[in-house]
């Protein structure tokens, strides 16, 4: 009586299950004839298109197979249904990827929004240069026998302008010119480069500005620096910007410098164009200073290749042509002649400070231009002779 009870019970839930889930059924049971009556009250088998758990007090279960899946535990007449039924997970699972393809449609259109390294910088079609070392030449035609206008180190940006075969022309800074194919990387992998090497520039906006030891106009004065002149930023907070100079960190007015995102770029060449009255000696000076552009700066260091500081870079240059000169920007003046900044000649040495204390030294390449170990950011780099105000200049090449 007991197992009819249960059957009946089972069929009950069966038929409530029929019901709520609009499917047919059949029903059969299934036993071993050698199966105990106590055996056959744990375990019955009802084939039915849904598969439901039952358990009761008495810990019978009955399994009904209806294609999908719901458990139930009733206890005497009482039925709870478990909210499980593999129709909501499925309603669920396809919610759930609604909600992913929306998410990442979403995010999608936030990165179509978001500018690149490129366009933030007024690229529309970036290229990078890729060199191990030295420079990259821009030559004013697309052939190695052309006139060199420019130069790129690792990692520098242009536009790219025309296709020409193994060139491309190109446009970097304030240089237009011709660059050989296989040092430039387009498309996602100058992308790649780009947002390594995108930096916050401060440009001076006014004549003269000086640079602060600390966020204060009350502060000692570095030095001073030019009107147009670049500066990497480290840091701008309370309307100073944190700049590095030469071997020194200061800072400069928030309010006379133009902040923007940029590249870097080629410099100009056009330094190397002395005129008429430039001995050969000074000119191949500069041409051979201008080959470690981009190099490393290590205080202390005296390896253009591998590292060098600003007095080591004079001494190294000025050494392959005879000139004998101390690792020190002190005592490198007292080795040569004094002269009037504005009789400065390529290959002549400027040299900066604090007052009258000398502390960084570059060498005069011409047309109002200098190159030098700056500092750590930069490298060795070329800049404009009066980005500050010399102490002194000192001759050591003859005419």
């Amino acid at each position: 009586m007991k197992n009819k009870l249960k059957l009946g019970q089972a069929a009950g839930v069966v038929a409530f299950a029929i019901i709520i889930g609009a499917v047919s059924m059949s029903s059969s049971s299934t036993g071993d004839a050698r199966t105990t009556k106590a055996e056959a009250n744990k375990n019955r088998s009802v084939n039915a298109g849904v598969a439901l758990n039952l358990t009761d007090a008495a810990d019978a279960t009955e399994l009904l197979t209806a294609g999908v899946t719901s458990a139930l535990t009733y206890y005497g007449a009482d039925v709870s249904v478990a909210q499980n039924d593999s129709n909501v997970v499925t309603a669920s699972a396809q919610g759930a990827q609604a909600g992913d393809t929306a998410q990442e449609t979403e995010q999608a259109n936030e990165a179509s929004q978001t500018p690149t390294a490129a366009q933030t910088c007024g690229y529309t079609n970036l290229g990078m240069s890729v060199i191990s070392s030295g420079n990259l030449n821009i030559r004013q035609e697309a052939s190695t026998d052309s006139e060199v206008v420019g130069i790129l180190t690792n990692h520098n940006a242009c536009e790219l302008l025309e296709d020409a075969g193994d060139w491309y022309k190109v446009t970097s800074g304030k240089v237009t010119g011709y660059v050989s194919k296989q040092y430039l990387v387009t498309g996602d992998e100058a992308e790649s480069i780009a947002e390594q090497e995108i930096k916050t520039v401060a440009t001076v906006n006014t004549e003269t500005l000086n640079v602060r030891a600390e966020k204060s106009t009350e502060a000692a004065v570095l030095s001073q620096v030019g009107n147009s002149e670049a500066f990497t930023v480290n840091s701008v907070a309370d309307g100073w910007v944190e700049i590095s100079v030469d071997d020194s960190v200061g800072y400069i007015s928030q309010d006379y410098v133009t902040l923007a995102q940029a590249l870097p770029t080629a410099k100009t060449i056009e330094q190397v164009k002395y005129g008429d009255g430039v001995s050969d000696v000074r000119a191949s000076v500069v041409s051979y200073a201008l080959q470690f552009v981009g190099n490393r700066y290590v205080w202390g260091g005296t390896s253009l290749e591998n590292g060098v500081d600003c007095s080591g870079f004079t001494m190294r240059i000025l050494g392959k042509y005879g000139v004998s000169l101390p690792h020190s920007s002190k005592a490198q003046p007292s080795c040569g002649t004094k002269i009037s900044a504005s009789d400065a000649k390529p290959g002549d040495l400027f040299f900066y400070g604090s007052g009258s204390s000398i502390s960084h030294v570059a060498i005069y390449i011409g047309n109002g231009q200098i190159v030098h170990a700056s500092n750590k950011r930069d490298g060795i780099k070329v800049s404009n002779a009066f980005y500050r105000s010399p102490i002194c200049v000192a001759r050591y090449l003859p005419d």
